[in-house]
């Protein structure tokens, strides 16, 4: 923005409306031109609890499972654990029929906290000790997956009764988003290996397989191409072994928006490429159809997540530039978030281009968001689609709404800032 951007009268751009693409189905603006979500006014929560805070919309959460189940009748829809686990969380998801997977001993506990059945918990293996292995064997949690010979190795000696277990392989698929590098067996000679490992280890149940693709995936086509390798792979165990694997979990992945224009993944589309490629694959190798398994994290909660922040500075350049800070030291993605938004008033006037940072000065919430030019210190701030993966230091406080009622899940750890203020 130049200084003549700046000022020019004739920019007249405003924030007329909520972008349905990042915001919760049902988040508004009221007659007093404050937001509202799941009936509360974000300002009168900011009021009773202080920012930073972390609203999450129950109804959201629950309309995004049943979305889920809906595009998938026949799947086990699986909810990622990672992306958010506290005990509301936990109850939403499987009062709304999905199982829950978990990839370290704090989201182990945190799901046997939360009084999630066991049978229902699909526990990663990878970077887990022997000791949570253990714990998971005895309350017979109902899948654990394994991606290395290792990890073969560590679960046969913690498991001290039959359990049943994931081979997790990479089947080598090329995506448009970046990959996450997941651990687990390519196809061939190392699959190969590993399931001879694991059928023959006695306490070892091998019942299918399981791929992770990477993340931000909005192109369904990967997933069709993932399931006539992985039920070749299938059909090949079966040759070999005279072993009928029963299940295949295709993990998660799916793409949201965190911005307007932003790819998503189309459930209704990848329910339908799954469906065609599960009956080719099968009719070709002549194969029963496997159990199907999604694990969306993300596709659940992000949406439903409304962050709040108090404006601390606004600060403008001789060339027009516009700085705003807030009251964050939350580790977020840097400069991903353009959706900020005012939340105590609706905009009237011309925007301006800022850039949005915490209190520390190098944690960057956004680089181009599009705030009134007449923003003052004190006023409220909302980023919506932040909630998955949020993880902040110091872990920033959640509050729960629905159908105008509000309550704290999760409170706010101090910091020294917090007590140099005092």
């Amino acid at each position: 923005m130049t200084l003549v951007d700046f000022f020019a009268p004739t920019r007249s751009e405003t924030a007329a409306h909520l972008d349905s693409a990042v915001w919760p189905s049902d988040a508004r603006y009221n007659a007093e031109g404050r937001i509202v979500v799941g009936g509360v006014a974000l300002a009168d929560i900011a009021e009773t609890y202080g920012t930073a805070a972390r609203v999450l919309d129950e109804r959201e959460v629950r309309q995004r499972c049943r979305a889920y189940r809906k595009a998938f009748p026949e799947a086990e829809i699986a909810y990622a654990a990672t992306a958010l686990l506290i005990g509301a969380v936990a109850d939403w998801i499987t009062n709304e029929g999905l199982s829950v997977v978990v990839c370290s001993a704090g989201e182990l506990i945190a799901a046997f906290d939360a009084g999630v059945d066991p049978k229902r918990i699909i526990l990663h293996a990878n970077g887990v000790s022997r000791e949570t292995l253990e714990v998971a064997v005895a309350r017979r949690v109902g899948r654990i997956v394994v991606g290395s010979l290792a990890e073969i190795d560590l679960l046969a000696a913690a498991a001290a009764r039959p359990q049943r277990v994931l081979l997790r392989v990479v089947p080598g698929i090329d995506q448009d988003s970046a990959p996450d590098n997941p651990a687990g067996f390519p196809l061939g000679a190392a699959t190969a290996a590993a399931v001879a490992r694991v059928l023959g280890t006695p306490m070892l149940d091998l019942i299918g397989l399981h791929c992770h693709l990477g993340s931000q995936i909005y192109n369904p086509d990967h997933y069709g191409e993932a399931i006539r390798r992985m039920v070749a792979e299938m059909a090949l165990v079966r040759h070999d072994h005279d072993r009928i694997l029963t299940d295949l979990d295709l993990g998660g992945g799916h793409a949201i928006a965190y911005r307007n224009g932003d790819a998503e993944m189309n459930l209704t589309e990848l329910s339908a490429i799954i469906e065609d490629a599960l009956d080719a694959a099968c009719a070709r190798q002549h194969f029963p159809r496997p159990n199907i398994a999604l694990e969306p994290g993300r596709g659940i909660v992000a949406r439903a997540g409304v962050t709040l922040y108090r404006v601390l500075s606004v600060k403008y350049s001789d060339g027009g530039h516009v700085s705003v800070v807030i009251d964050s030291e939350t580790r977020t993605r840097t400069g991903t978030f353009a959706g900020v938004v005012v939340a105590n008033r609706r905009a009237g006037g011309p925007l301006v281009t800022a850039t949005v940072a915490g209190r520390a000065g190098d944690i960057i919430l956004a680089t181009d968001a599009r705030l009134p030019a007449d923003l003052r210190p004190g006023e409220l701030l909302a980023v919506p689609c932040t909630g998955a993966y949020q993880h902040g230091s110091p872990r920033t406080r959640v509050i729960a709404v629905r159908e105008g009622h509000y309550a704290q899940l999760v409170r706010r750890e101090p910091t020294l800032l917090d007590r140099d203020a005092s």
